[in-house]
C-alpha cells in the first residue's frame, strides 16, 4: 500500500502491545496463549469470524499428535494437549486411524473447538479482533513497528514490541517485504480442497469395504461419467453418529497464464473461482456417495467447509530451510523446540496422492531457527507458512506440529519482547526450550518414551 508516514500517523491506532499475532489458526491462536503465559500483552488478529483458521474453517482432525506405524508415540503435548481436553469438556473426541498410515487422528466436532480456542484464548488474557486482515506493514532495518489493518471501521494501526507471523499464506512477512518462496515457483505446488459432511450415513454398512475398495468404485463411477478428478479419497466417521466428513475434493492451486506467469490462490480471482469450483465439486462427489458407496444410499449432504482448504501458498525464508532429507531422516537439531513424525504427504495434480514415512516409531526435530524469519529481526513465523521445502513442508504443516511451532514461536516472541527489546535471536536457545519444557512439551523422542 505504501503510505506514507504522515498518512500512517493521522490513522486512528488500536494501542500498543508486547506482541501481536497475525492469525488464529492452530498456530497462531497458539502462539497468542504462549506469548500471553510468557508474560507478554498479546493482540490476536484474525479475518474469520471466529478462531481457529483451516481447524474450524475447513478441518474436523488433527494429525501429529502421535507418530505413525507400529509404535505409536505421543509426541505432541502441553496447549495442544490443552486443547484437547478442553474440547473433551464441551462433547464426545474420537481418536482413530489414518486410513493411508498417517498415524492416529483425534477428530472433534469443529463448532466445540471454535469455543474451545475462544475459552483458552481469552483465558490466557489475550485480546482478540476479528473480522481483521493486514493491509501492510512499517519496516526499518529488519524491525515491523506497527502493522495496519483494515477493519469495518475502516484503516488502524496495531504496534508491537515483536511479531508472530501465523497466517499461513505469510500475509505479514509479504507486506513486511521479507523473502518467501511462492508455492509452484521451484516446486509443484499442493492441490485445494473443499471438504463437506454427510449426515444419516450407516456406519457399519460404510464399514463393509476398504480404502482400495471405494477407489475402485470410484474410478468405476469415474469410467461411467462422475466427474471425479480426484480417486483417492476419503471419509471418516466423526464423534456425531450417522455424520462422516470427507477429504475427497481436488482443485489445481497454481495455474499459468497466456504469458506463462504463475497464478495461485493469493490471486483474489483465483481464489474465488476455486471457492466456486469446490462447492461443484462436492455436489458431484457427494452424489457419487449417495449412488455408490454402501452406507451411503439414504445419507444427504449436511455441510460445507467454511472456506476451501488451502494447503501450500507461500513459505517464508527463515534462518534454516527443513528439508526431505531432515524429514525422513529422522533428523535432530540441538535447537529444537517441537518433534514431526507425519509422513509426507503431497496433494499433487492428478488423480492420486504421493506418501513417503519416516522410519518406524520416529521423528524429526523442528528447529527453532526454521521459525526465525531471515531478513527479520522481531518478527517469528509459525504454521504452514514456516521455513520449509515443498517436500518437508508437506509433513511438517500437520496440525499438531503447527500447534507446536505456535507455542515456540509465541513464546520465543513473548521473551524477545520482555527482556531483549524484540530481538528474537538475542534470546537463549536453552531458555526457549526450557520454557517449553516447564510448560510440558516434548521437545526429544527421549523425552516422549519416557
Amino acid at each position: 500500500m505504501s503510505l506514507s508516514p504522515e498518512v500512517w500517523s493521522s490513522l486512528p491506532s488500536i494501542g500498543h502491545h508486547d506482541v501481536v499475532v497475525v492469525g488464529s489458526g492452530s498456530a497462531g491462536s497458539t502462539a497468542a496463549i504462549a506469548a500471553a503465559r510468557t508474560g507478554a500483552s498479546v493482540l490476536l488478529v484474525e479475518k474469520l469470524p471466529f478462531l481457529g483458521g483451516n481447524s474450524t474453517a475447513v478441518l474436523d482432525t488433527f494429525y501429529g499428535f502421535y507418530t505413525p506405524g507400529s509404535q505409536s508415540l505421543r509426541i505432541v503435548d502441553s496447549i495442544p494437549g490443552e486443547v484437547i481436553r478442553e474440547l473433551e469438556t464441551l462433547g464426545r473426541v474420537v481418536e482413530r486411524p489414518n486410513t493411508y498410515g498417517a498415524g492416529t487422528g483425534v477428530t472433534y466436532i469443529t463448532e466445540h473447538l471454535k469455543v474451545a480456542w475462544e475459552r483458552l484464548v481469552t483465558g490466557a488474557g489475550v485480546r482478540v479482533l476479528l473480522h481483521a486482515v493486514v493491509q501492510d506493514a512499517r519496516v526499518s532495518d529488519g524491525r515491523i513497528s506497527e502493522i495496519l489493518l483494515a477493519t469495518k471501521l475502516g484503516l488502524r494501526r496495531a504496534s508491537a514490541t515483536t511479531f508472530v507471523d501465523a497466517s499461513g499464506d505469510a500475509d505479514l512477512s509479504y507486506y513486511a517485504g521479507f523473502g518467501f518462496e511462492t508455492a509452484g515457483e521451484i516446486s509443484p505446488a499442493q492441490t485445494l480442497t473443499a471438504t463437506f459432511r454427510m449426515i444419516n450415513v450407516d456406519s457399519a454398512e460404510r464399514a463393509t469395504i476398504n480404502k482400495d475398495e471405494l477407489r475402485a468404485l470410484m474410478l468405476q463411477a469415474a469410467e461411467d461419467g462422475y466427474d471425479l478428478p480426484r480417486r483417492d479419497g476419503s471419509d471418516h466417521i466423526t464423534p456425531i453418529a450417522g455424520m462422516t466428513a470427507t477429504v475427497m475434493t481436488r482443485l489445481d492451486s497454481v495455474t499459468r497464464d497466456e504469458n506463462g506467469a504463475l497464478r495461485t490462490v493469493l490471486d483474489p480471482d483465483n481464489l474465488t473461482a476455486a471457492e466456486i469450483a469446490g462447492r461443484r465439486q462436492v455436489i458431484e462427489y457427494a452424489r457419487f456417495l449417495v449412488d455408490r458407496v454402501p452406507g451411503y444410499a439414504t445419507a444427504a449432504l449436511g455441510a460445507l467447509s467454511t472456506q476451501i482448504g488451502v494447503r501450500e501458498t507461500r513459505r517464508v525464508y527463515g534462518d534454516y530451510r527443513v528439508t526431505r532429507e531432515d524429514v525422513l531422516g529422522a533428523a535432530s537439531f540441538d535447537d529444537q523446540i517441537a518433534l514431526c513424525g507425519a509422513p509426507i504427504e503431497d496433494h499433487h495434480s492428478g488423480d492420486g496422492t504421493a506418501w513417503a514415512y519416516l522410519p518406524d516409531g520416529e521423528a524429526m526435530g523442528i528447529p527453532l531457527r526454521s521459525l526465525i524469519i531471515r531478513d527479520a529481526r522481531n518478527v517469528m513465523v509459525a504454521g504452514r507458512c514456516f521455513s520449509a521445502t515443498h517436500d518437508a513442508h508437506a509433513s511438517v504443516r500437520s496440525m499438531g506440529q503447527t500447534m507446536a511451532m505456535g507455542q515456540a514461536a509465541g513464546t520465543t516472541a513473548a521473551l524477545a519482547a520482555t527482556t531483549t527489546g524484540g530481538e528474537v535471536r538475542d534470546v537463549p536457545v536453552g531458555t526457549v526450550q526450557q520454557t517449553l519444557r516447564d510448560a510440558g512439551a516434548i521437545l526429544t523422542v527421549a523425552e516422549a518414551r519416557k
